[in-house]
């Protein structure tokens, strides 16, 4: 009875817990899905044995009913529950490396069960595949239609986008406190540039806490590992911008205090896919391109704010030729950045809609303005520019 199946599954679970990190079994795929297709497969081949017909059919029909099952009771359902208690933590609790600690939620067993349950969700996708193709291959050709599993499928891909999204969340949210605190910070009063700031070295302490965790665990499904850092630095390096945003007002030396922060988490995330790492493995390049470009938009907007105001026709057309962004409440947000009163601001924001690019005919009117990206070369001698600022000022 496969529903006695399942309900052993789920006894199971529970009485020997999920797989251990450190372990062998660790972040591996539940024993108890390969039981559950071996049972399908012997169900199919006797039924298959008496008729190839609609009984076929009618088998199938309750496979996908316990496919259903076993994604819900024994991998969504045991999919740990995320709830963030940071919100309560002072800004100087924040800087210290225990209050940041308790910051993050999961445990190292919690996230290898999040990656045990991905991998077994990439399995039983692939197999459910798999066993599509051998119930067609069995049943009588004029039923072949009325055999589909995608639905199913698309269950073990919605538990897989889940525990991906699980992972970036909670790396995502244990770097918030950090965001917050660089936010709150008085940039204006900053003397010297240093080394980097507490709240960098704060998010960076996360991110090699986690990502070797999560890259061990899931060291026999890589795209998935590929996609976590994609989404996670999808949602980072927006949430790092907004935040710089609300750095202000901020001096000159407060602006190159940041521009080196945004340098070394920039560092931080191109080695992201292989940090903690024996094994050197170079960056997929679409991710690389979402850290370049990402990073590269924060640098420029710090450039901008280091920038003098004065002529003012040259600091809006350096903003436009740099940020490529017609977007005027992001100028506001630069001029807010760099303390200008709002008379100075009204004047500003009039010129800077005045230098405007006329856009070309047929535009779909929206704000990004384009202007191509920088070249590896030039990437390369802006950063040997930016060290030889930090050496200087060190």
């Amino acid at each position: 009875n496969l529903g006695e199946l399942i309900d052993r599954f789920v006894a199971d679970f529970r009485a020997q817990g999920p797989p251990k990190a450190g372990t062998e079994e660790g972040g591996a795929v539940l024993p108890s899905c390969a039981d559950l297709f071996v049972y399908y497969k012997k169900c199919m081949v006797q039924c298959s044995q008496l008729s190839t017909g609609e009984p076929m059919i009618a088998l199938t029909t309750i496979f996908q009913k316990f496919l259903r099952e076993y994604a819900w009771k024994i991998l969504s359902g045991n999919l740990p529950k995320s709830n963030s208690n940071s919100g309560g933590l002072t800004i100087t609790s924040l800087l210290k490396e225990k209050e940041v600690c308790e910051a993050a939620k999961f445990t190292v067993d919690e996230l290898c069960l999040i990656c045990s349950i991905l991998s077994t969700a990439e399995y039983c996708l692939a197999t459910t595949q798999q066993l599509e193709e051998k119930l067609k291959e069995k049943v009588d050709k004029v039923l072949v239609e009325r055999i589909n599993l995608t639905g199913e499928m698309d269950t073990f891909s919605t538990v897989i986008s889940n525990s991906i999204q699980l992972l970036v969340q909670d790396l995502d949210a244990a770097c918030d406190p950090a965001l917050n605190a660089m936010s709150k910070m008085p940039w204006q009063n900053v003397e010297h540039v240093g080394d980097q700031s507490p709240y960098v070295t704060s998010i960076i302490m996360h991110i090699k806490q986690n990502v070797p965790i999560i890259r061990d665990n899931l060291a026999s499904t890589r795209k998935y590992f590929t996609q976590f850092c994609i989404k996670f630095t999808n949602s980072f390096v927006p949430k790092f911008i907004n935040h710089l945003f609300r750095c202000k007002p901020i001096s000159m030396v407060g602006a190159e205090q940041l521009l080196l922060d945004t340098h070394s988490l920039k560092t931080v995330l191109l080695d992201l896919p292989s940090i903690g790492s024996q094994v050197l493995r170079k960056a997929p390049a679409s991710y690389t391109k979402i850290v370049v470009k990402g990073m590269t938009r924060a640098e420029m907007i710090l450039k901008v704010v280091m920038a003098p105001h004065e002529p003012p026709v040259v600091f809006v057309d350096n903003y436009i030729k740099l940020l490529a962004d017609g977007n005027p409440e992001t100028f506001q947000k630069v001029l807010d950045m760099k303390g200008l009163k709002r008379s100075e601001q009204s004047s500003m924001l009039e010129l800077f809609r005045q230098r405007l690019p006329t856009p070309p005919s047929g535009a779909d009117g929206g704000t990004s303005l384009s202007f191509s990206a920088p070249t590896p070369e030039q990437e390369s001698s802006r950063i040997r520019k930016l060290e030889k600022l930090i050496k200087k000022r060190l």
